[in-house]
């Protein structure tokens, strides 16, 4: 006797995407640095009929949703939740500049262990 096959989450996902016909799913990575620059690679990629997720909050640009120490701690962690939710959403990450810090070489890493292809702007800085 044979059992059905149970889908993992990640083929469930999939599976809908599918169904219902979603162009592919690019999320752009990135030191906020260079949030000028994601911009430019959202723009492009929109135009190229990609649905595109990036980081919404630059943590280096003084706001009031950050500006005391102690939460801005607390949201940095959550963003990196949120970001990493944002990989596994997505069917390819985007880095995006030509200087990759750990979080940025975190993302890579992740996003490759989900077998996630990897694009860069900046090819150069694939270590």
């Amino acid at each position: 006797m044979s059992y059905p096959h149970l889908l993992t989450p990640e083929e469930r996902l999939a599976d809908a995407k599918k169904q219902l016909s979603l162009p592919r799913i690019v999320v752009i990575c990135g030191s906020t640095r260079f949030m000028t620059e994601m911009t430019e690679a959202d723009l492009r990629e929109t135009e190229a009929g990609r649905i595109v997720v990036k980081p919404g909050c630059d943590l280096k640009s003084p706001h009031e949703l950050w500006s005391d120490p102690v939460e801005a701690v607390a949201l940095k962690a959550r963003l990196d939740d949120l970001h990493r939710a944002k990989i596994r959403l997505a069917d390819e990450v985007l880095v995006v500049g030509d200087y990759i810090g750990d979080s940025t070489r975190a993302e890579i890493a992740y996003a490759r262990s989900l077998g996630k292809p990897v694009r860069f702007t900046h090819p150069e800085v694939d270590a």
